[in-house]
C-alpha cells in the first residue's frame, strides 16, 4: 500500500468534534502524517500520539478514529513495528473515557484484514509486533485461527513466544495445552517463559515442571525483554505475585519455595531478581517474611537486601549481626544503607554505631529520626549518641549564629540534617534536657526546634522551663513558636498575635492560623472578627486548599463562639462542593471526621453525612461524624458497619475503616460481618498495598493488630 493511499482522507473527518486526552483532536492529522512520513519529526509525533490517544493507558473517542489510519500506515510498510505496537496498546486498553465499552478494541478488530498478513512478514520484528496486536483484539473468529496457524509455522523463538501469548488471550485452554510440551530445557527460553505464563493465566495447578522451568530460566529478565508484554518484564516477580494472588496454602508455599531457591543461587544476577521478587512477596503476603528472612539475611551486603530487611523491621532481627558488621565498615554509602536497616531492625544495636558516624550516615539518621519507623516507637536513648547530637547542634549554632536568620547560608540538606537531630531530641523528651542550650541557640534559624524545646523541659525544674520560655518568647512572631510557648506557659497573647498575622497571609495562613487557635475556645474571642473576615474572603473556592481553609475557619469559629449560624452553611458547602468531584473526596472525608466537635449541634448535616456512606473512600469518616452528631435513635448501626467494612475490603480508607469499626464495636456487627472482619485481620493477604514503600509492611501489621483488637472486644 502506498503511503498516499494509507493517508487518504486524513483531513476529511471532523477531528475537532472528537476528543483525546488534551481536548479536541485537531492535531491528530498532523501527528499521523508526521509519524507516517518517517522524517526527523516522526519520533516526537509518535510520542505525542501515545500521550494523546492512549494517555497512560486511557483511550478516547479520537482513539477510535485514529485506528484505521494507523492500520493502513502499518500495512504500507512505513513505521510498521511502531504502528503495530501503538495499535496493540489501543486494543489492550480497558480504561475507556467517554466512549462505548470496547469501542477501541472493536475498531482494531475491524482492521484485521490489514493486520493478519503481517503475521507472515519477512521481518521477524514485524511478525512479533503483529502477534502482539492481533492477540490483543481477543477475536476468536478471525484472529485466533490466524494466530494458531502462524504459531505452527513460525520458527523464530521470540515470535513464537509472542504468538503463544496471543493464543492465550483468546483461548486459554488451547494455549495451555500447547504449552505443556514446551516446559523442558530443550525449548528455547522465550518459549519456555511464555509456556509458564500460559499455565498461570489458565489457572493450571503449579507443578514441579513449572518450578524447574522457571529456575532453569533464571536470570530471566533478558528473556522477558524479548517480548512485548509489560506484565512479563519482571518474570520472577510476576510469577510469584500470581501464585500468591491465588491465596491458597499450596500456591503460597510454591511461590515462597521458588523464591527461597532463587535467593540461594550462587549467581548475583539471579539473587538480584529474587530480591526484587521477595520485596514484592513480603509486601503482599503476611507469611512471606518469616519464610524468606533466613535466605535474605546472608545477602545483607546487597543494597536491595538491606533495604528489604529494614522494611521488615524487628521481624528481621536475625539479620542484625550481619547488618552491624557491615555498618561498622568505612565505606560510607554501603555502611549507611546497612546502618539504616539496622536502625529499623535492631535500634538498640544501631545507636552507638550511629553516634560514631553522625553526619556521615544520612539514611540511617533519617530512619532514626522517625521517617521510616513507627511514630509511637521512639529511637532508643543512648548517652553516646546524645552527646554526638549535642555536639553537632552546637556546631550548627556556630555556623548560623543569632542574627543570620535570612542569610541564606543553609541548604535543604542542612535543614534535613538539623530536623533529624531535633526530632531525636523531641523523641527523647526530658532525658534530653541537657540539650536545651543547643536547641535554644538554633531556634532563631530552625523554628521547628520549638516543639523539641517544650518536649525536653516537660516535668523538669523551673530554671529549665524559664530558659525555654525566654527563648520561645523571643521567636514567638512565628506561629509554630507561639504555639509551643502557649503549650509550655499557657500564654495566649503571642499566639493570638501570630495567628492574626497568619490569617492575613493567604489560604495557607488561614488554614494554619485557624487550626492554631481553635483549641483555645472562648479565649480566642478577640480573633473572631479576623476569622470571619478570612472566611468571607473573595477568592475562587474551586480548589482543595481553599475548601480546606474554609473548613478550618468554620470549625475554629464554632469552638470559639459556640454559634452555628455562620458555621453550618459553610460546612454544608464543603460537602456540596465535593459531590461528583473526585479531587474533593478526601476534603469531604476530613470534614466528616472533623465536624465531630460540633456534637448534636451538627445534626443539620446528618443527611449530607449519610450520603457519603456509599463512597468507600468517605464512608469511614462519615461513620465517625454520624456517631458524634446524629440522634442515636436514627442510626442504623449495621448499615454503618457495612459501610466501614466495605471501605476496608476495597482498600479505600483502611485506617479510617479501622477507627470507625473500633468506634462502632463488635456489637454493631452481624455474624456475617464478623466473619468478614476476621478474614481481614487473619488472612495472609496484606491490606495496605499503597502508600510509602518503606511503610506499607509496618502499616499493615499495625492495621492487623487494630482489627484483631476489635474482634477481641467480644472476648
Amino acid at each position: 500500500m502506498e503511503l498516499a493511499t494509507a493517508l487518504a482522507g486524513l483531513d476529511a473527518p471532523p477531528w475537532s468534534t472528537v476528543d483525546h486526552a488534551y481536548g479536541p483532536a485537531e492535531d491528530l492529522p498532523g501527528l499521523l502524517r508526521a509519524f507516517a512520513e518517517g522524517g526527523e519529526d516522526a519520533e516526537e509525533a509518535l510520542e505525542e500520539l501515545y500521550g494523546s490517544i492512549v494517555h497512560q493507558g486511557t483511550v478516547y473517542a479520537a482513539s477510535v478514529d485514529a485506528v484505521p489510519y494507523l492500520a493502513r500506515i502499518a500495512a504500507s510498510g512505513r513505521q510498521t513495528v511502531d504502528a503495530l505496537r501503538l495499535l496493540g496498546c489501543l486494543a489492550e486498553s480497558e480504561d475507556e473515557y467517554d466512549i462505548e465499552p470496547g469501542a477501541v478494541r472493536a475498531a482494531v478488530t475491524a482492521q484485521l484484514p490489514l493486520l493478519i498478513p503481517l503475521l507472515a512478514d519477512e521481518d521477524a520484528a514485524v511478525r512479533q509486533a503483529a502477534g502482539w496486536t492481533v492477540g490483543h483484539t481477543r477475536d476468536t473468529r478471525t484472529a485466533l485461527p490466524a494466530v494458531r496457524a502462524r504459531l505452527a509455522a513460525e520458527t523464530e523463538p521470540a515470535v513464537r513466544a509472542e504468538l503463544l501469548t496471543a493464543y492465550g488471550r483468546s483461548d486459554r485452554a488451547g494455549a495451555v495445552a500447547e504449552a505443556r510440551a514446551l516446559l523442558g530445557p530443550d525449548t528455547p527460553a522465550p518459549m519456555r517463559l511464555a509456556a509458564v505464563f500460559a499455565a498461570l493465566n489458565a489457572e493450571e495447578p503449579w507443578r514441579a515442571a513449572h518450578r524447574d522451568a522457571v529456575l532453569g530460566l533464571l536470570p530471566a529478565r533478558e528473556t522477558a525483554r524479548s517480548g512485548y508484554a509489560d506484565e512479563h518484564r519482571e518474570p520472577l516477580r510476576t510469577i510469584v505475585g500470581i501464585l500468591l494472588g491465588r491465596d491458597t496454602d499450596a500456591d503460597r508455599e510454591s511461590a515462597l519455595a521458588l523464591l527461597h531457591a532463587a535467593l540461594r543461587d550462587e549467581r548475583p544476577e539471579v539473587r538480584a531478581e529474587a530480591l526484587w521478587a521477595a520485596d514484592h512477596a513480603c509486601a503482599v503476603s503476611r507469611s512471606a517474611p518469616q519464610r524468606l528472612i533466613p535466605a535474605i539475611a546472608p545477602l545483607a551486603a546487597d543494597w536491595a537486601a538491606a533495604q528489604l530487611l529494614g522494611k521488615l523491621g524487628p521481624a528481621a532481627a536475625e539479620a542484625a549481626p550481619v547488618l552491624a558488621e557491615l555498618a561498622a565498615q568505612p565505606d560510607d554509602d554501603a555502611a549507611d544503607q546497612a546502618l539504616a536497616a539496622l536502625v529499623l531492625v535492631a535500634p538498640q544495636a544501631a545507636a552507638p554505631l550511629l553516634a560514631r558516624a553522625l553526619g556521615r550516615r544520612p539514611r540511617a539518621m533519617q530512619c532514626a529520626a522517625g521517617s521510616h519507623a513507627p511514630a509511637d516507637t521512639p529511637f532508643p536513648f543512648d548517652p553516646e549518641l546524645f552527646a554526638a547530637v549535642r555536639a553537632r547542634l552546637a556546631a550548627k549554632a556556630l555556623e548560623h549564629p543569632e542574627g543570620c536568620k535570612d542569610c541564606g547560608c543553609s541548604t535543604t540538606r542542612d535543614h534535613n540534617d538539623t530536623a533529624g537531630l531535633v526530632h531525636l531530641l523531641r523523641q527523647w523528651g526530658p532525658r534530653a534536657v541537657e540539650a536545651l542550650p543547643e536547641l535554644c541557640a538554633i531556634l532563631p534559624r530552625f523554628h521547628y526546634a520549638a516543639t523539641a524545646i517544650t518536649a525536653v523541659v516537660t516535668d523538669t525544674g523551673p530554671k529549665q522551663r524559664q530558659q525555654a520560655a525566654t527563648a520561645l518568647r523571643a521567636g514567638a512572631q512565628k506561629l509554630s513558636v507561639a504555639q509551643a510557648l502557649h503549650d509550655l506557659t499557657g500564654e495566649t497573647g503571642p499566639l493570638l498575635a501570630a495567628a492574626e498575622a497568619a490569617l492575613s497571609t493567604g489560604v495557607r495562613g488561614c488554614l494554619e492560623g485557624a487550626r492554631a487557635v481553635a483549641g483555645l475556645g472562648p479565649a480566642a474571642a478577640p480573633l473572631t472578627p479576623a476569622l470571619r473576615t478570612a472566611l468571607g474572603r473573595t477568592t475562587d473556592r474551586d480548589t482543595t486548599p481553599e475548601v480546606d481553609a474554609d473548613l478550618a475557619l468554620a470549625l475554629a469559629l464554632w469552638q470559639i463562639t459556640g454559634e452555628t449560624a455562620d458555621v453550618i452553611p459553610v460546612l454544608a458547602s464543603v460537602f456540596d462542593t465535593s459531590q461528583g468531584r473526585q479531587w474533593f473526596h478526601w476534603t469531604a472525608a476530613r470534614a466528616a471526621r472533623d465536624i465531630a466537635v460540633l456534637g448534636p449541634a451538627g445534626r443539620p448535616l446528618t443527611t449530607r453525612l449519610q450520603a457519603l456512606l456509599d463512597d468507600p473512600a468517605q464512608a469511614p469518616s462519615a461513620v465517625l461524624g454520624l456517631l458524634a452528631i446524629a440522634d442515636p435513635a436514627d442510626l442504623d448501626h449495621a448499615r454503618l458497619a457495612e459501610a466501614a467494612l466495605h471501605s476496608a475490603e476495597t482498600h479505600a480508607d483502611l485506617k479510617g475503616a479501622s477507627d470507625a469499626l473500633q468506634a462502632l464495636g463488635t456489637a454493631a456487627l452481624t455474624p456475617e460481618q464478623r466473619n468478614r472482619l476476621t478474614a481481614l485481620a487473619t488472612g495472609d493477604r496484606r491490606l495496605v498495598i499503597s502508600g510509602s514503600d518503606h511503610a506499607m509492611i509496618r502499616e499493615d501489621e499495625q492495621l492487623r493488630t487494630a482489627l484483631a483488637s476489635i474482634l477481641d472486644q467480644t472476648g
